[in-house]
């Protein structure tokens, strides 16, 4: 039955992962017909990170008061019905009302499991389910692509999406039973007593939440700015004819995949700790590739290995969070962690835009180092608190 629960996480992952790329997919087909600016996928986008940044908030509270597998049964649905008013929207309004669900749907689902699984899994499956992630993240383009090839509407696009998902939802409502409950906290007696939730402002009193909140906010920015300017780098930089650069660019979210399933045997041997500073080393390695003045290969060969040392970093973080701060506390922190990660994503992405386009392009690089500074000083005080804490409690 453990083996069986397992496999349905790994679903669920890939599930996550389906709607993340699809508006940007599908917005060249999209924009035309609703009859807006081409700018307009961001509004969509920005009302979709809203709702996750407001539900991985909430997603302590929602998890204590049902369970994680009902929290990601009904997340699951909300997302299947959001992405099915996607396939029947006509109107750009109507795409920013069902962007409401959309959004709710995905942060609590995401705390909750990612949380589920560093109580209760080994590193290298939290590695593993996050490939899992890159994996449906990959397919989900796939098929809004093969829909709009065969010249059918992106609406049918988005209304496959919603019948996996709606697959997914009956398949987690019929193994309710196989997940666990939340674990006690226990107190001076060793008695078990149930943890209460905790509020944002409380649980940044904790020693080292702070540090680890701006891990989050920096790997997510690092992680979303290369993938969204690497293409435009290549092109406007190193001279890669436009189509060339877009295929080149994916090979960095092909590094993160491919590294995330080499980092699930890392894990066997390495604990969390190293492997997240691999992780910077290896993103270090890449940013100085691309100081390089040399060919667009070696740019390329940059790109990769910052995918590569992208792949720990996130899930590895993760699985510390119950060691680091106790398990009775993780839920609440984890959910804040994925808030403080899609407030870098939808943050630091669109400022680099505003450097690129009053300045240069080619201040990429510096950008991307300057984040992965304060990422690095930010898991090494982590570290330190972390270890006076265990230390005092000895």
């Amino acid at each position: 039955m453990f083996s069986l629960l397992l496999a349905i996480i790994y679903l669920s992952f890939i599930s996550l992962g389906l709607p993340d790329s699809l508006l940007g997919s599908a917005w060249p087909s999209m924009y035309p017909q609703l009859d807006v600016p081409v700018s307009y996928s961001g509004i969509v986008f920005m009302i979709i990170s809203l709702g996750t940044i407001v539900s991985s908030l909430q997603s302590d509270r929602l998890t204590r008061r049902m369970s994680t597998g009902k929290v990601t049964l009904i997340s699951v649905a909300m997302t299947a019905v959001a992405l099915f008013g996607f396939s029947v929207s006509q109107a750009f309004w109507q795409l920013c009302l069902w962007a409401i669900p959309y959004g709710l749907g995905a942060g609590s689902v995401d705390a909750s499991l990612n949380n589920y699984v560093a109580l209760y899994y080994e590193s290298r499956h939290m590695s593993w389910l996050h490939c899992m992630w890159g994996v449906g993240a990959a397919t989900g383009p796939y098929i809004m692509g093969y829909v709009i090839s065969h010249g059918r509407s992106w609406n049918e696009g988005y209304r496959w999406i919603a019948l996996i998902q709606a697959v997914l939802t009956a398949i987690l409502f019929f193994t309710l039973p196989l997940w666990k409950q939340r674990p006690r906290a226990t107190d001076a007696s060793g008695s078990d007593v149930e943890a209460k939730a905790l509020s944002v402002k409380e649980a940044l009193k904790i020693s080292g939440v702070k540090n680890v909140l701006f891990c989050f906010f920096c790997y997510c920015a690092l992680e979303q700015t290369t993938g969204l300017w690497a293409s435009s780098y290549l092109n406007l930089c190193k001279g890669v004819p436009a189509e060339t650069a877009a295929s080149f660019a994916s090979m960095f979210f092909i590094g993160i995949t491919i590294g995330r399933a080499l980092n699930g045997f890392a894990a066997i041997k390495f604990n969390d700790r190293q492997l997240v500073r691999v992780g910077q080393i290896l993103i270090a390695c890449g940013i100085a590739v691309m100081f390089l003045p040399l060919g667009a290969s070696i740019s390329l060969a940059g790109f990769v290995l910052i995918g590569l040392g992208c792949a720990p970093i996130y899930p590895c973080l993760i699985h510390a969070t119950p060691g680091y701060f106790g398990a009775d506390k993780s839920q609440a922190i984890i959910g804040i962690q994925m808030a403080s990660a899609y407030m870098g994503t939808s943050l630091m992405p669109p400022l680099f835009g505003l450097l690129a386009q009053h300045i240069s392009i080619t201040l990429l690089p510096f950008y991307l180092s300057a984040i992965l500074l304060v990422m690095a000083l930010m898991h090494e005080k982590l570290i330190s608190k972390v270890s006076r804490k265990s230390q005092a409690s000895c």
